[in-house]
């Protein structure tokens, strides 16, 4: 899912990559709509695999944040709305997923757009944010 995830320079939403075609990408958006389109080489697609957040160590990669979320919701949407919702709030949400979190290079505008693409793909049944790991897929020793 993280590599087939976008998201596109200037349109809203989210998108999923359905096929490749000669210099432009198909993409599908994430929504009841389900409304295909080609992206070209003007467009700045972006997987959500390649995102991260600031914080005061290392960058986190969007997706273990997204887990974050979603494990404090517990599976569902996020209930602040973005629109009317104050600095405060939204600031204390991130405190409370990423407590680390840059607060200097975080804007408000990030947050309402993580909490905008993690309802979005709750609402659209992606739940599983992180690959779980197999203990089988450990790599053979040279023999």
């Amino acid at each position: 899912m993280q590599d087939t995830i976008l998201s596109i320079a200037g349109r809203p939403g989210l998108y999923r990559l359905v096929s490749q075609g000669r210099g432009m990408l198909i993409v599908e958006s994430v929504d009841s709509a389900h409304k295909r389109f080609p992206a070209g080489a003007r467009d700045r697609v972006t997987s959500l695999n390649d995102v991260s957040m600031y914080t005061d160590e290392e960058d986190k990669p969007l997706m273990e944040v997204f887990e974050n979320i979603r494990q404090k919701e517990n599976g569902g949407k996020v209930a602040i709305n973005i629109k009317k919702a104050s600095e405060k709030e939204l600031t204390d949400f991130m405190s409370e997923v990423l407590p680390n979190y840059d607060r200097d290079r975080v804007y408000l505008t990030d947050i309402k757009k993580l909490i905008q693409w993690y309802n979005i793909l709750t609402e659209n049944g992606f739940s599983e944010f992180i690959a779980p790991q197999d203990e089988d897929e450990t790599p053979a020793a040279d023999q």
